[in-house]
């Protein structure tokens, strides 16, 4: 049994996290109908601009955070400026195909910046974990949920109670009639990729506690963040979150019961009866 609500409490901790970077993805994709590709590499940015912030001032990656947010957010309003805004409009494959270009650019830009050797942060007074009984908490993922809560929190509040919010909505549900109404349809695509990117470099940012940060450390994540947004339907920002922790418990329970091996194999297997069963995802809706 306690095997069971230790495999319970990791899974749903780690889920928070992968919840977070689909988000990114489901964001993305509902307003601009484009699936960034470069989304595991740009996780990866996010951990080496918090290993940054962290050596150079001295501070933990949960302080770092809101330069963390200022930054992957200029990346992104940037990246969708350059290089995606001349592509809207036009075949879709086209910026499937850039994004993964970028990928590869972003990958070998990093290798260059920072060489291949393996990085890590630690924060003082993490090293321990919380007992509670037979179960420990891992602190660092702990505190990772905690700032994943307030942040999906902080982004629901932004697409539902603020004009920007309504905008962006707008823009997502009919962008010739955004345009229609005044919106700037090309910077409301900057905005909202920009908060797609902060999401991926926030989850960057909250593993490197618990993880080594190398040149393809966010690979990993990138294809399983595709599974949470598909599985819970592409474009819709609850069924990212709530995909992220069933997928989170999932893999846990696999990795517990038939393996470490099979965690991997499971959770594309649910990617793909998702494909066939349901494919517009838990919460997606049809057309």
């Amino acid at each position: 049994m306690n095997a069971f609500f230790q495999a319970s409490i990791d899974g749903i901790l780690m889920g928070g996290v992968y919840a977070l970077a689909a988000l990114g993805i489901s964001l993305i994709f509902g307003v601009m109908k484009i699936t960034n590709f470069a989304h595991g590499a740009l996780i990866t940015v996010g951990m080496y601009v918090t290993f940054e912030f962290c050596v150079l001032l001295g501070i933990t990656p949960y302080v770092a955070l809101p330069l963390v947010i200022v930054v992957m957010f200029v990346i992104g309003y940037l990246i969708q400026k350059i290089f995606l805004n001349p592509l809207m409009g036009v075949v879709g494959h086209n910026q499937l195909l850039l994004t993964q270009g970028l990928s590869i650019v972003i990958e070998n830009l990093i290798l260059v910046l920072f060489s291949a050797n393996y990085k890590s942060v630690t924060v003082p007074g993490f090293e321990s974990a919380i007992s509670l009984g037979n179960i420990t908490i891992n602190k660092p993922k702990l505190v990772a949920f905690l700032f994943v809560a307030l942040i999906s929190a902080a982004i629901y509040l932004l697409l539902e109670k603020t004009d920007l919010g309504r905008a962006i909505r707008a823009t997502s549900v009919q962008p010739d009639g955004a345009t229609l109404m005044g919106i700037v349809v090309p910077r409301i695509n900057q905005i909202a990729f920009g908060l797609g990117i902060v999401c991926a470099g926030v989850a960057g940012a909250l593993l490197t506690p618990t993880q080594y940060i190398y040149p393809t450390s966010g690979n990993s994540y990138s294809l399983k963040c595709f599974v949470i947004a598909v599985f819970g339907g592409l474009g819709n920002i609850w069924g990212a979150i709530l995909a992220g922790l069933i997928i989170g418990v999932v893999e846990s329970f696999s990795a517990l019961y038939l393996g470490g091996s099979w965690s991997e194999l499971v959770v594309y297997l649910i990617f793909i009866l998702t494909l066939i069963i349901k494919p517009t995802g838990l919460l997606g809706k049809k057309g």
